[in-house]
């Protein structure tokens, strides 16, 4: 990524100045050591790609990893900018409050702006529409915080393990696997340009969402109940299982839903809600669950008879 004049200079004087000072040293005082999170999937990657002890404060809906998590808590949603600006200890090192650096997914309250006003930088990392997309924000974390080593090291993985499952689907030319992936019990879903819709089309799925996006939708139409009971998906994907506390039993017992061939023939897959609405360093998690799905649902004979 590309690197600020003001970083460059800095690094370029630091090592005139003390040319046996190390690479680590170098990186050490020049990484931001005050960093907030405003998002769930910038926090996961920044503790994964080791600048955890740099964050000082992550929004509320931060979860994971489960501890090392700072105590400080911003609602993102509506975000205090006077809060932001103190959120930091003054030391001899760092003697202002102000973070160095604050990453959101989503620009509540024009935060982006006004922080930027106040001579804060801010990295927004909205929700990406493909893999590439997804790497590319991991990468963009690992520059920016001293880390793009290990940063580099997650997105391998990440590449190894997608290219694996998608591998691992055999081809089915002559079966149409329709598929219905639930974000909440009112029948919101996505379509293939969101990203875990493009997750789902690399394994040659139809998503019934796509039939009915609208422009004004933005990939998540709101469907009817009526129309995926017609639909008839052969796999159902719910990422409402914590949330809400859906699962087949619950689906099964909705108006119509009884006669669904993916709830006939038990290819209900519930998804952990966290992990399905993020797309960071546990992203191959949530591709195996759905690869292992679709698989399952390809390989039973009794979902395919006429």
């Amino acid at each position: 990524m590309i690197k600020s004049l003001r970083l460059s200079v800095a690094l370029t004087l630091g090592l005139v100045a003390a040319p046996l000072l190390s690479a680590a040293s170098a990186r050490a005082a020049t990484s931001p050591s005050c960093i907030v999170s405003l998002s769930p999937t910038a926090t996961e990657t920044l503790f994964a790609i080791g600048a955890g002890p740099q964050v000082q404060a992550v929004d509320t809906d931060s979860d994971y990893p489960t501890t090392g998590l700072p105590k400080k808590r911003i609602n993102a949603l509506e975000p205090n900018v006077e809060a932001i600006v103190g959120i930091c200890k003054a030391t001899m090192s760092h003697p202002s409050t102000k973070p160095d650096l604050v990453i959101i997914s989503y620009d509540a309250n024009d935060i982006q702006q006004k922080l930027t006003g106040l001579g804060i930088k801010v990295i927004d990392q909205g929700a990406p529409t493909n893999l590439a997309g997804a790497y590319a924000q991991i990468t963009q974390l690992g520059a920016l915080t001293g880390h793009s080593a290990k940063a580099a090291t997650i997105v391998a993985g990440l590449k190894t393990a997608v290219a694996k499952d998608v591998a691992s689907v055999p081809a089915h030319p002559k079966k149409v696997l329709t598929v219905y992936y639930e974000l909440d019990p009112t029948y919101y879903s996505l379509t293939s340009d969101t990203f875990v819709g493009s997750l789902l089309k690399s394994l040659g799925v139809v998503n019934i969402a796509d039939a009915k996006n609208t422009s004004a939708d933005a990939g998540y139409p709101q469907l009817s109940a009526e129309y995926i009971v017609g639909a008839n998906p052969k796999l159902i994907f719910l990422a409402d299982t914590i949330c809400c506390h859906v699962n087949q039993a619950a689906v099964a017992k909705r108006t119509g839903f009884s006669s669904v061939s993916a709830v006939l023939h038990h290819h209900v897959v519930g998804l952990n809600d966290d992990i399905a609405s993020r797309w960071g360093p546990r992203l191959d998690i949530l591709m195996n669950q759905l690869t292992a799905g679709v698989k399952a649902a390809l390989a039973d004979a009794a979902l395919w008879q006429k």
